[in-house]
């Protein structure tokens, strides 16, 4: 298991790459959700998402032999980002297997760090399949979007960095996707509770939580982009014994807290970012007046289709 020791070399690491995102905070939001709020900025962090911690950790990792012939993914835009501007920083070639129907702002972002892009349909099969197929004909390294320890250990760098400007947090809130972010947060935390928050329309790490088992993402369907796809084999061990709990949200609850930060802070998120604050928000009973880490994840948004301007 990736335990603090990894997270600490990691945070070495990127260090020479990755910003230290800043710590903010909204008397306005605290107001609303009755409690004191502490916002992880990674919408600022190098590619708009904590996605580049990890990847550059894993980058950065690999040895001159594991890296000659490039590195390869499947994603649907953060990740594929923050990997190719990872291996650009090692002169290596990056190979991305990206959904046909990612948002255009992060297809436009992979395509401007100079990775190789191979389109597929928007099914876990395909990518997987799409996947191998690069490996089979480049023989790149595969560096998974979340069930990796490099990576896991990468984003967990995030959680430390809030807890050393917030040591005394009651508990830390952070979307669930394929469970990278979760499960580095929750060997981070050093104590402080996890609990993940995930869209009611693609729900299957709280599924799996309460199944003891991984249920994988089938047909999900919510406006937060970022957490569609289903938990790993390390994700799903480390979310098992660490994490606390699975707060669900419905999507007009995302939309809703998307709006409430763009309005209050004047900060752009994009809406897997929202899950955790719509979390907070729908739950206040559960949070009052206790100091609440929020993890935002990232901040690339379809600009020409926000889900509030329509």
């Amino acid at each position: 298991m990736i335990g603090m020791d990894e997270i600490r070399r990691a945070v070495e690491r990127i260090e020479p790459y990755a910003h230290r995102t800043p710590v903010l905070t909204c008397r306005g939001l605290d107001r609303m959700a009755g409690c004191r709020l502490f916002f992880k900025c990674e919408n600022f962090q190098k590619v708009g998402a904590f996605k580049f911690r990890g990847a550059c950790n894993a980058v950065f990792s690999l040895g001159e032999d594991e890296i000659k012939n490039g590195v390869a993914t499947h994603s649907s835009g953060n990740h594929a980002a923050a990997l190719a501007l990872a291996a650009s920083l090692r002169n290596a070639k990056a190979y991305i297997v990206m959904p046909d129907n990612s948002p255009e702002v992060k297809k436009a972002a992979v395509a401007g760090y100079g990775a190789e892009i191979t389109w597929c349909r928007p099914t876990l099969q395909a990518r997987e399949d799409g996947l191998a197929e690069v490996i089979a004909r480049t023989g790149a390294a595969v560096i998974h979007p979340y069930n990796d320890p490099g990576i896991i250990a990468g984003q967990g760098t995030a959680a430390l960095e809030l807890l050393e400007e917030v040591p005394d947090l009651d508990v830390i809130l952070v979307p669930v996707g394929g469970g990278g972010l979760s499960s580095g947060t929750c060997l981070a935390a050093n104590g402080v509770p996890v609990i993940g928050a995930e869209p009611q329309g693609a729900d299957d790490a709280y599924r799996s939580l309460q199944a003891g088992k991984i249920i994988p993402s089938v047909n999900p369907d919510t406006i937060a982009d970022g957490l569609l796809t289903s938990l790993g084999e390390l994700t799903f061990a480390v979310l098992s014994k660490h994490m606390k709990k699975i707060i669900t949200v419905d999507d007009p609850s995302i939309i809703s807290a998307m709006r409430h930060v763009w309005e209050r802070m004047k900060m752009i998120i994009e809406p897997s970012s929202a899950v955790p604050v719509a979390a907070v928000l729908q739950n206040k009973n559960e949070f009052s007046n206790q100091h609440v880490g929020v993890i935002i994840s990232g901040g690339n948004v379809e600009l020409s289709g926000l889900p509030f301007a329509r």
